[in-house]
């Protein structure tokens, strides 16, 4: 029994003796900021998996199509002629449980709209008409009756265009308007490998389940462990940092101690995502005095992002749990505001403290995300003013994460921080590109507003993103009543013009 204990105990060392070792060195190497490209190299190989993947399921859905056709041929061949008057009572022919294309074709024959075929075959009609005055009145009345005929059609014509113009506005807006689906997870091409973003797929062939499953035990059985541990590090280490800054005196020692060990903690933190970051134009990055405002897509990935490079004072609703344990350890070693969003005393007091952290020049930068709440990476919503008002420079900053390796966005009126971490750290990576743009100041005559517009569109417009002038809190609260009655003017007008 001892001697079966030994051989246990000699196999795990053997085991674990790598796994610690491998540990340390990320943890060397993530706190002097080098990398020896190992991480590079593993997106380079999942992207060549990605498109293996890819192709696989086009040849299958070609040879299952290829099946349907061939299917679809004997069957036509083996049932008897149908006349064009039966089939008129036929039943639709229906698809995975949808109306297949041909019937979708013939049903927008029910919608009146003008046809060019119609309008040619009048003008033909109309042409003819003059060619061939001398023929007898019958030929006349049989074209009095087709002109009643098209014009009776133009006129319903008319009324449908009319009257279906709002129906149609209504029924996109149902399925689909540009504010509701920035709040959930962006829809991908291609397939990942991951069943949370299509569950379709893992089983359509032998190679792809044995990827699928040889993945599912890379992230779960060795990928999970190793990142949950390097979180536990760097959150240990930012905790244990932070406390005793907090006993220094406020002064330059202070804010050179807390920028060296802060850009240590978050470059830890970080690597439990496997995370690749690729920076662009780094001459412009954020300087004291300064404000960097940014898009925003997860409450932590993004300060991680850019944190590894800059230290930053941050601004940002006071939270509870994970998130706020962090605030405060935070807040013990550098100045940054906590305010509660549903108080309007506490509005008052973060844009008198805003004005008076930018007016010191030895503090950090301050990193702000106006949009106020986490958008998908697919646009740049409304920029609150209160970040344009306080006279200071503004350093824009475009993030845009790649889908392909894992989702960013936290969707926080649907999983809580630790459950959005696990669906981090159990993904194949987190990649993002960090575009840093020329500072950019409030012209004279211009108002806050129109400031903040110009910096969302040159965010918006190097990111990559859809620029929408909707508030983010539509995420969270119904639309204010003078936007429905804008709408309903709107509406108004548009019903006394017609």
């Amino acid at each position: 029994m001892a001697l079966l204990w030994t051989v246990i105990s000699f196999a795990f060392s053997l085991l674990l003796t790598p796994f610690l070792m491998l540990l340390l060195a990320i943890i060397f190497l993530a706190s002097v900021g080098k990398s020896l490209g190992v991480r590079r190299l593993y997106i380079k190989l999942l992207l060549a998996l990605f498109e293996y993947g890819r192709q696989n399921i086009e040849n299958v859905r070609k040879r299952n199509g290829t099946r349907d056709r061939n299917k679809n041929l004997n069957i036509e061949e083996e049932s008897p002629t149908i006349t064009e008057k039966d089939s008129t009572m036929t039943s639709p022919k229906m698809q995975n449980g949808n109306v297949s294309n041909s019937v979708i074709a013939r049903s927008k024959d029910l919608i009146l709209v003008p046809e060019p075929e119609m309008q040619n075959h009048k003008s033909h009609v109309d042409e003819s008409s003059l060619k061939n005055d001398h023929e007898p009145s019958m030929m006349d009345d049989k074209e009095d009756s087709l002109n009643q005929k098209n014009s009776f059609e133009m006129v319903r014509s008319g009324f449908a265009l009319g009257s279906l113009d709002y129906i149609r506005a209504g029924v996109e807006a149902i399925i689909e308007d540009e504010v509701t689906s920035r709040f959930e997870a962006e829809e991908l091409k291609n397939w990942n490998l991951l069943t949370r973003t299509n569950r379709q797929y893992e089983f359509i062939s032998w190679k792809l389940t044995f990827i699928w499953m040889f993945g599912f035990v890379m992230r779960y059985c060795f990928l999970l462990p190793l990142r949950i541990f390097l979180c536990f590090v760097g959150v240990l280490y930012l905790l244990v940092v932070t406390f005793f800054i907090g006993f220094l005196p406020n002064g330059r020692l202070k804010c050179w101690v807390n920028n060296q060990f802060s850009l240590i903690a978050f470059r830890i933190m970080f690597c439990c995502t496997s995370g690749v970051i690729t920076i662009h134009n780094p001459e412009y990055k954020p300087k004291n005095g300064g404000v960097c405002v940014s898009n925003h897509t997860s409450a932590i990935l993004d300060v991680c992002v850019l944190s590894m490079q800059t230290t930053f004072s941050l601004i940002g609703q006071r939270h509870g749990g994970f998130l706020g344990i962090l605030q405060r350890a935070l807040a013990r070693a550098s100045p940054h505001i906590w305010f509660e969003r549903s108080e309007v005393k506490d509005r008052e007091s973060v844009a008198k403290r805003l004005k008076q952290h930018v007016s010191d020049p030895t503090n950090p930068p301050i990193l702000i995300f106006p949009e106020g709440t986490c958008i998908n990476n697919t646009s740049v919503m409304q920029f609150k003013k209160g970040s344009f008002e306080v006279g200071s420079i503004i350093y824009p900053v475009a993030i845009k994460y790649d889908p392909r390796f894992g989702d960013a966005f936290w969707n926080s009126s649907r999983y809580s921080m630790i459950q959005y971490l696990y669906m981090m750290m159990s993904s194949w990576a987190i990649v993002c590109d960090v575009w840093y743009l020329p500072p950019m100041q409030r012209k004279e005559g211009e108002s806050a507003i129109d400031f903040a517009n110009r910096v969302k569109s040159v965010i918006a417009r190097q990111g990559g993103l859809v620029d929408l002038q909707w508030d983010g809190q539509l995420k969270r609260i119904k639309p204010k009543k003078e936007w429905r009655e804008k709408q309903q003017e709107e509406f108004s007008k548009r019903l006394k013009v017609e």
